[in-house]
């Protein structure tokens, strides 16, 4: 019984180690070679599909340098201001979110204890979007944290951002810097100004409630604080 035990443990253990070797290499590939779609792009691919019967989307790859520096800075003072300092993971931010979501389980007593809501930076969102499941729960969020690390020790900041800002969702069925700038402004990623890359950044967090009201008052007051963040953000 000891010995079946132990067998089972190593290989566990061994299918642990292999997993994170694919992972390893897969992101390894992306330093040269552009990803097509992420996980959860495919996963949105198929709820289109099965709820719509048809697959409305929009998405073109454009290099770093195709995209405007406004939103580059827009969406780092947005979503991870330490992005330029961090190495994949802003723990401070992890453990104000940890206790965030603690108070809310202890007023909703029926909530699952397992779950973990927010605090990522732009690394670990990527690492979600790119290879994990949308699932939120404490193992998923340790495996993010390794992809992370991966990320940032494999590709670096530049390469993480331009994939991130190609593959990051700005609707339904809109992914990436280039379709998002086409869409709502008809402009090239390139051309965006201050102002219209600030409303693009306030729209991450909730991609498909604000495309319904991509000018709302929350949106545009939200907007101009970050134009006013912008001049202080570095980018790599």
């Amino acid at each position: 019984m000891k010995r079946r035990l132990l067998l089972a443990v190593a290989l566990l253990a061994w299918c642990l180690l292999a997993l994170q070797l694919a992972f390893l290499l897969r992101i390894a590939l992306m330093a040269a070679v552009d990803p097509r779609s992420t996980t959860f792009q495919r996963s949105e691919m198929l709820r289109l599909a099965l709820d719509q019967r048809q697959i409305a989307w929009a998405q073109v790859w454009v290099d770093y340098e195709q995209i405007s520096p406004h939103l580059k800075r827009a969406v780092i003072a947005s979503e991870d201001a330490g992005f330029i300092e961090h190495g994949g993971a802003e723990w401070e931010a992890m453990e104000q979110a940890w206790s965030r979501n603690q108070k809310a389980q202890a007023a909703r007593p029926g909530s699952r204890a397992s779950r973990l809501r927010g605090g990522s930076t732009i690394t670990q969102q990527l690492a979600k979007n790119l290879l994990l499941s949308g699932e939120r729960t404490v193992l998923r969020k340790g495996q993010e944290l390794l992809l992370a690390w991966m990320l940032e020790a494999l590709l670096g900041k530049r390469r993480i951002l331009e994939i991130y800002l190609n593959q990051v969702e700005w609707g339904e069925g809109l992914f990436g810097a280039q379709a998002a700038a086409r869409y709502y402004f008809r402009v090239d990623a390139a051309k965006l100004s201050a102002e219209q890359a600030a409303r693009l950044a306030v729209m991450l967090p909730a991609p498909k409630r604000f495309e319904r009201q991509p000018a709302s008052g929350y949106l545009l007051s939200r907007a101009a604080a970050i134009v006013a963040r912008m001049p202080s953000v570095d980018l790599p």
